[in-house]
C-alpha cells in the first residue's frame, strides 16, 4: 500500500492531438509524487516497493447530458472524467493525509492543465483509508528497497 486507482473515459486514450492524454506518464508522476511526500518526521510516507498506480480506461461511459451543454459553451460535447481513489492502510496523521491528498491533486491538475482549459473535463480525487477485515500480500518487490546490510 498505497495504491492509487484511476478510472478515466476512454477518450482520453486518444493522441494528444485529438483531445487524449499520455495516461502512462501521469501514472508514473503520480507515483514519484506519492513517493515524494514526508511525514512530520520528515521521513518517506509510503513504501517505495508497495506504491502502486494504475490506470484503467473505460471502454464505455456517459458523463453529464448528451453533449449538448457542452456544445452550447462552444465546446465539441465529447466530455471526459478521471477518478482516482487512493487508498492507504490506517496510521497517518490528517497531516499526512492533507499533504498526499494536495500533492496528488496538485500533480494531476498540472498533468491536466491544458484540458481543464480547453476542454469539459471533471476530475475527482477520493483518499480512502480503513482496516481491511482480509488481507494478504505477496511480494518479491519489497526487498528490492531494503538498505543491504
Amino acid at each position: 500500500m498505497p495504491h492509487l486507482v484511476i478510472l478515466y473515459t476512454g477518450n482520453l486514450d486518444l493522441p494528444a492531438a485529438q483531445g487524449g492524454s499520455d495516461m502512462k506518464a501521469l501514472c508514473r508522476k503520480l507515483a514519484d509524487t506519492m513517493l515524494a511526500v514526508r511525514d512530520e518526521q520528515g521521513k518517506q510516507v509510503f513504501p517505495t516497493g508497495g506504491t502502486r498506480v494504475l490506470a484503467f480506461p473505460a471502454a464505455h461511459y456517459a458523463v453529464a447530458d448528451d453533449g449538448s451543454a457542452g456544445r452550447s459553451a462552444g465546446g465539441d460535447g465529447n466530455y471526459a472524467f478521471v477518478y482516482l481513489n487512493l487508498r492507504m492502510a490506517k496510521g497517518r496523521s490528517a497531516a499526512v493525509h492533507e499533504a498526499v491528498g494536495k500533492a496528488v491533486e496538485a500533480t494531476t491538475k498540472a498533468h491536466f492543465a491544458e484540458h481543464l482549459a480547453t476542454r469539459h473535463i471533471g476530475i475527482t480525487l477520493q483518499i480512502d483509508e480503513g482496516h481491511e477485515v482480509f488481507d494478504a500480500k505477496n511480494s518479491s518487490l519489497h526487498p528490492l528497497f531494503q538498505p543491504k546490510a
